[in-house]
C-alpha cells in the first residue's frame, strides 16, 4: 500500500499584489497610509473614487491607499481596506501631518 503524504492546513489566500507603481507611507490627520502611484499602463479596470464618488476609467493613473495600521476590532484590514483614489482627490482629503 503506497504511503499517503500528510494533509497540510488550508493557507488564506494570498493577497494579490498590486503592480505598476511605487509604494510609500504617508503621515495624516487620521493615521499612517500606504500610498502606491498606479500608473495608466497597469491600470485595466475601472474604480470609483471615495473621494468624488466619479469613475476612475481604465488606463488613467492614479493612487491607490490603505492603512498602515490598521485596527484590530472588526474594521477591514491591510489590503482589505485598500482604495482606489484620484490623485487630486487624495490630496484634497484632508491635512497632512507635519514631519
Amino acid at each position: 500500500m503506497p504511503r499517503r503524504r500528510p494533509r497540510s492546513s488550508p493557507r488564506a489566500p494570498e493577497p494579490r499584489p498590486l503592480f505598476g507603481g511605487h509604494q510609500r507611507v504617508e503621515e495624516w490627520a487620521d493615521g499612517d497610509w500606504n500610498v502606491r502611484n498606479v500608473t495608466g499602463s497597469a491600470a485595466t479596470k475601472a474604480y470609483r473614487c471615495p473621494g468624488c464618488n466619479q469613475l476612475i476609467p481604465p488606463a488613467t493613473p492614479h493612487l491607490v491607499t490603505w492603512p498602515a495600521n490598521p485596527p484590530s476590532y472588526g474594521a477591514p484590514e491591510g489590503l482589505d481596506a485598500r482604495r482606489h483614489w484620484h490623485t487630486a482627490c487624495w490630496r484634497a482629503r484632508g491635512h497632512r501631518r507635519p514631519k
